[in-house]
């Protein structure tokens, strides 16, 4: 086979597989998407022999925005015996690499859940398995290649692998986290997960480094300032709504109640910039590059809110013109764009001022 499968949020499938075919584009593999409306999946089918193993090497995960995972398939198998699922995956062992793991998923869909605990309690009788036959080394081997079965049906399943330098280290392609309980929204963890994807566990120290200086515009009731409370910094909190007391009574938050789109940092000390209002993407991309351009900001983590139609290509739109807008005027940056789990109805941007 030739084929790449892609995990992605149910629902988004067109935008998954609109990007990918740009995406393969751009690095010379050609191809066509095949889409199942709500599937949680789609399949990259490319023409020429070898082009999936190009496409994962070439072709960066971490800029595909709505792909949650990156694997080549190796085999589809369907009419699985109950009585024996293994066999047929152990066949396949001689078109696969050497993995160092194995993971047996579903895509994230509401009717794929009920093979979830099918799929853990088989995975330690198919990892032993796979270990006899040589295709997985007898320990866990983290830089090398991880095997995926990803069970559609509890017959059915596609095979294939994924490289450790160009994948999501998590299972399903989900970094699920835990509700802080004194939180004061369930908002906060988009802005955990942000950090957990776009900024490497080594530098946190440096990057999210207690005593910085924030702003958080559309801040109400506090649910990202409450991340980074968190980590000890101090914070600008803009918004006409109400702040959570609890965060107040930190002494780290100064609210103000104002408009984001007016709002002026009264010095220009402002490491991180975060933003997750409710507002048009195409109004938020140029306040944020304003505040680039300026200077009053270094890092910034904001939301772009998804239209209910063409959302692939308004955030490729949007990102386009903020791209634009700080080379226009000298700003080096580095950008990553992601749909994370904790979204819906949007994206998550990360962009670092270089210079």
């Amino acid at each position: 086979m030739n084929q790449i499968l892609l995990y992605c949020r149910q629902g988004f499938e067109k935008e998954c597989a609109g990007e990918i075919q740009d995406k393969a584009t751009q690095v010379e593999v050609y191809g066509f998407p095949r889409v199942v409306k709500n599937s949680g999946y789609v399949v990259f089918e490319c023409y020429q022999q070898g082009d999936a193993e190009k496409l994962i090497q070439k072709l960066p995960f971490s800029s595909l925005i709505f792909a949650r995972q990156m694997i080549v398939v190796v085999g589809q198998l369907s009419d699985l015996d109950p009585g024996d699922r293994i066999s047929p995956i152990l066949a396949m062992g001689g078109e696969l690499p050497k993995c160092g793991d194995v993971r047996v998923e579903t895509p994230d869909t509401n009717q794929a859940k009920e093979l979830l605990k099918f799929c853990r309690k088989f995975t330690v009788p198919l990892r032993q398995s796979l270990r006899k036959r040589g295709v997985l080394y007898a320990k866990e081997h983290s830089k090398k290649p991880v095997l995926h079965v990803c069970f559609t049906e509890s017959g059915c399943c596609f095979v294939g692998y994924s490289v450790s330098n160009n994948n999501s280290p998590h299972y399903m392609g989900i970094h699920r986290l835990k509700f802080p309980s004194e939180a004061p929204s369930r908002s906060t963890l988009k802005l955990e997960e942000a950090f957990h994807a776009f900024i490497p566990k080594d530098e946190w120290d440096e990057r999210l480094a207690p005593g910085m200086k924030a702003v958080d515009l559309g801040a109400c009731p506090g649910g990202w300032t409450y991340q980074l409370v968190k980590r000890s910094m101090f914070i600008h909190a803009v918004d006409n709504g109400q702040m959570a007391e609890s965060l107040m009574e930190t002494g780290q938050v100064k609210y103000h109640a104002a408009d984001g789109f007016k709002f002026e940092p009264p010095r220009k000390n402002i490491t991180w910039l975060v933003c997750d209002m409710i507002e048009k993407p195409y109004r938020v991309a140029p306040l944020i590059g304003k505040w680039l351009v300026a200077r009053w900001a270094v890092e910034t983590i904001f939301n772009l809110k998804l239209p209910m139609s063409r959302r692939y290509e308004q955030v490729t739109e949007d990102i386009g013109n903020l791209k634009k807008q700080l080379i226009e005027n000298g700003v080096k940056f580095d950008i990553q764009v992601k749909h994370l789990f904790h979204d819906r109805d949007e994206v998550t941007v990360h962009i670092r001022r270089t210079n």
